[in-house]
Order: C-alpha cells, then sequence, then structure tokens
C-alpha cells in the first residue's frame, strides 16, 4: 500500500511539473507567433478631390514614425489613382498618410494582408495643423 501511495505522489509531482514547464513556455510560444513574416498588403488610392497629393508616408498606427515618401517624384492628381504595395507590412494594421499641395494630411489605417482601396473626396476631413 505505501508503494502505490508513493507512486501516486511522484505521479502527481511529475504531472505538476510538466504543467509548470508548459505555463512557462507559453510567452516563448506567442511571441514567436507574433514575429510570423510580414504580409504584403495593397492600397489603391483614388483621388476624386479636388486636390494633388504630393506625398504618402506610412506608419504604424500607434506612432508617429512616418516612412519616406512612397510616391517619390509622382504625384496623385484629381481624378487619378495610384496604386501603393506595402511590403513588408509587419504589424496587424498600418497607417496609410496622404499629404495634399496645401500640406494638410489625411490618414486611414489598413488590414496588412487585405488589399483594401481609399478614396479620398473633398469631404475628407484634413489636418492642416490647427488651420
Amino acid at each position: 500500500m505505501t508503494n502505490s501511495h508513493g507512486a501516486r505522489k511522484f505521479r502527481g509531482l511529475i504531472i505538476i511539473g510538466v504543467a509548470l514547464l508548459v505555463l512557462a513556455s507559453l510567452p516563448f510560444l506567442s511571441s514567436a507567433r507574433s514575429t510570423a513574416t510580414p504580409t504584403a498588403t495593397s492600397v489603391n488610392m483614388v483621388n476624386n478631390s479636388s486636390r494633388d497629393i504630393r506625398n504618402v508616408y506610412l506608419s504604424h498606427v500607434d506612432a508617429d514614425d512616418w516612412s519616406a515618401n512612397q510616391l517619390g517624384s509622382a504625384t496623385i492628381a484629381a481624378g487619378q489613382s495610384f496604386n501603393l504595395s506595402v511590403s513588408p507590412c509587419d504589424g496587424q494594421q498600418m497607417k496609410v498618410i496622404g499629404e495634399d499641395q496645401d500640406g494638410c494630411f489625411v490618414s486611414t489605417v489598413v488590414n496588412c494582408g487585405n488589399s483594401s482601396t481609399w478614396t479620398l473626396t473633398n469631404d475628407t476631413t484634413r489636418d492642416c495643423g490647427g488651420y
């Protein structure tokens, strides 16, 4: 009887040890998932406003870490569209920021891994720095 009680106690300790090991490894498993391969995203910017879009930048959603101008020397004139390929899109979402000829900014958030269309109109709210 003593041997079976000791064996159960030993098995219980092993189960508790394995459970603790699994719990201790969970943070490593979740961080491995979040560092998965970045995805490509496509945003079709349609300019239905009367303003030219001179610069387009990318940023993480909750940060002001703007990229370089994604248009280079191009402009998205009124009535034109531009397909922006974001690769890699290294989070779940990415902020796309457009700057018009007045120096005002408009922005939208896109989901990484999805293609989307962003239509700019004269009613699109602009941030002109308080002016």
